[in-house]
């Protein structure tokens, strides 16, 4: 459960985070799930702490050396337990509160039903960010405002953001270009407000064949615009770099790509035979059609 830490290691980071929950003031145990979770008792019967996922923290550990696991792990519960207290709702929601995309499957499944859907697998849920780290409020009552509210100052909220964008291109004079795009813990939420990243960090606006999109992971975006067939390599591009930084960074998003006009998003990769395939039909065939004619040679990437 704790990828890509072997047994030995997942057991070692268990151990330095009941330690670490436990120095916070928390009475917490490893579910054997991949989360630690309360112990309650007589004195405590509904818990002092909500239940904490360790898979991030896993990921991160994965790429440190041994040595410094224990601070990694101090740190990491100092961002999310400060001084032992479940994070507030900050006073200034107009300024502070995001909308973040979440892989579903991270988190406890009575939470998907609260928050609304953006695409398959991926919920959109109210965050708040203090600097040092982001809170995520899935009782959407606590925050004391309507769902339009909390739309209308999340995105705008995101819409206020600013990416790095790193261009990759496949080697030769017609390959493929993706655009990468980092810059915070909420970069892969810019999806969200995808008309501003065209506009304001990829200088494009309203692209008539649509973008090819992937947020692997919370703080990568992954774009290509779609102009021409060099969309055939930078699905493949797309495909490998969008499973690669899911598999292995924090916070992962999903591994998929998907196809975005307008506002219309379509998930254009299959993963049903274990490999990931170009999933024919629908809106993207149609962009292909249009570019050049009937298309061919469609990838098969794994």
């Amino acid at each position: 459960m704790l990828t890509p830490l072997t047994m030995r290691q997942a057991d070692r980071l268990v151990r330095l985070a009941e330690a670490a929950v436990a120095e916070r003031g928390f009475s917490m145990r490893y579910d054997g799930a991949g989360a630690l979770v309360p112990i309650r008792d007589d004195d405590d019967p509904v818990g002092a702490a909500p239940t904490v996922g360790l898979a991030n923290l896993a990921r991160t550990l994965g790429g440190l050396p041994r040595q410094l696991w224990r601070s990694a792990v101090a740190s990491h519960f100092d961002q999310m337990l400060p001084s032992g207290e479940r994070p507030m709702v900050p006073e200034d929601l107009e300024n502070e509160l995001y909308l973040r995309l979440v892989c579903a499957a991270t988190i406890e499944r009575s939470w998907t039903d609260r928050v609304p859907e953006f695409v398959p697998g991926v919920v959109t849920a109210p965050a708040t960010y203090s600097g040092r780290a982001v809170a995520m409020h899935f009782d959407v009552d606590s925050l004391g405002v309507p769902w339009e509210e909390i739309t209308r100052m999340g995105l705008a909220n995101l819409r206020h953001l600013k990416d790095n964008v790193e261009l990759v291109e496949e080697p030769g004079e017609n390959g493929a270009q993706v655009a990468m795009l980092t810059g915070g813990m909420f970069t892969a939420s810019r999806a969200l407000v995808l008309d501003t990243v065209l506009r304001e960090s990829l200088r494009v606006e309203n692209p008539p064949f649509g973008c090819l999109v992937a947020m692997p992971a919370r703080d990568m975006l992954l774009l290509h615009v779609v102009r021409d067939r060099t969309v055939i390599p930078a699905f493949g591009m797309l495909t490998e770099l969008a499973n690669c930084f899911f598999a292995d960074s924090p916070g992962p998003v999903s591994p998929h790509v998907y196809y975005v006009i307008g506002n219309e998003w379509e998930q254009v990769t299959d993963y049903s035979t274990g490999t990931a395939r170009l999933h024919s039909g629908g809106r993207f065939s149609e962009a292909l059609r249009r570019l050049d004619g009937e298309p061919s040679g469609l990838p098969h990437v794994s």
